[in-house]
């Protein structure tokens, strides 16, 4: 039994992860579409790809997560937010530039999501 709940989660977190990367790449190339005041076909591309994946990861990662007893959006959207941002973050390289300060608040707000998270699970 506990074997098969730490499997559950290993995939949880694996697809997940994959969600929340696409999710990302899809942010990232969304903020480029618009260009110079035309569209940018290839980044449109890339930003629904991007969506379109990590979208279809978030949809079979809610399988798991109900079978975890994680069945509220709430929760499940905190799970998908926090990968999500920190996803961004990493992909995007821009948060290794950030002053220690600004990565300390991330830290925090993030450790606050995780918080809410944790005390709000039912």
């Amino acid at each position: 039994m506990f074997n098969e709940q730490v499997k559950r989660f290993a995939l949880i977190l694996g697809l997940t992860l994959i969600s929340g990367i696409a999710d990302a790449q899809g942010f990232i190339h969304a903020a480029t579409i618009w260009q110079e005041g035309k569209v940018h076909w290839s980044e449109l591309g890339k930003s629904a790809l991007g969506f379109g994946v990590g979208l279809g990861m978030y949809w079979i990662s809610l399988k798991y997560m109900r079978e975890l007893g994680i069945v509220t959006p709430e929760i499940q959207t905190l799970i998908w937010f926090v990968v999500t941002i920190v996803g961004v973050a990493v992909v995007s390289g821009r948060a290794f530039q950030w002053p220690v300060a600004d990565q300390t608040v991330a830290v925090a707000v993030l450790a606050g999501i995780c918080w809410l998270l944790f005390r709000t699970a039912g």
